[in-house]
């Protein structure tokens, strides 16, 4: 199996960190529109400031919020801001 990186966001801002939640990334739905990821994708997470590497699924949230939210466990990994 070959692995490729077809969508890349770089250097987002976490705005909101949501341990109470299933665990999952929220992403703004024009964002994730705008680079092609899917509802429920799997995707890479590297955190620039604790340099943790995660796999999680992508939620889409709402179209114009500028949101990008960890949730769940990855939320102790990946903090806000």
């Amino acid at each position: 199996m070959k692995v490729i990186l077809k969508s890349k966001i770089h250097m987002a801002t976490i705005t909101e960190a949501k341990k109470e939640y299933v665990g999952s990334i929220t992403i703004d739905k024009e964002l994730i529109d705008k680079v092609g990821i899917i509802e429920d994708e799997k995707v890479l997470i590297t955190s620039f400031d604790s340099r943790n590497r995660l796999e999680t699924n992508v939620i889409p949230g709402e179209a114009g919020s500028g949101k990008i939210e960890m949730n769940g466990p990855t939320a102790n990994l990946i903090k806000k801001g």
